[in-house]
């Protein structure tokens, strides 16, 4: 098991977990999550009017709860995954920037080179 960051853990190759991740997340943008997300919600509600007993009350809450975690779970990754994409564009950038005038070392010049990957320092 292995604690780095989903984006530094594999190749240029996408892994079925990025994979699965990619499906779930067009999956809870989808106008029948979000139906199936009225209808918990409906239930919990529901059994709680109707004065049900505990055990379907723990399920409708339990039920959500799970519901949630995974949510976070998933808005986490997408989450960390897009910040990754968006420093390699930075970089590049950067790179093409400082090519583009290598022949000037003004401050602004080792003020960029030094900026390039500066976020796996903190």
């Amino acid at each position: 098991m292995t604690f780095k960051n989903p984006v530094h853990r594999g190749g240029e190759r996408r892994g079925r977990f990025e994979q699965f991740a990619e499906y779930a997340s067009n999956f809870t943008s989808s106008p029948v999550f979000f139906l199936f997300c009225l209808l918990l919600v409906g239930f919990f509600v529901a059994a709680h009017l109707a004065h049900l007993r505990i055990e379907l009350l723990l399920l409708a809450g339990e039920s959500m709860t799970a519901v949630t975690l995974l949510l976070l779970a998933l808005l986490k990754n997408a989450e960390m995954r897009a910040e990754h994409a968006i420093q390699r564009k930075l970089d590049a950038i950067a790179g093409a920037l400082l090519e583009s005038h290598s022949d000037d070392r003004s401050q602004a010049f080792e003020d960029l080179r030094h900026a390039i990957r500066m976020e796996e320092e903190t």
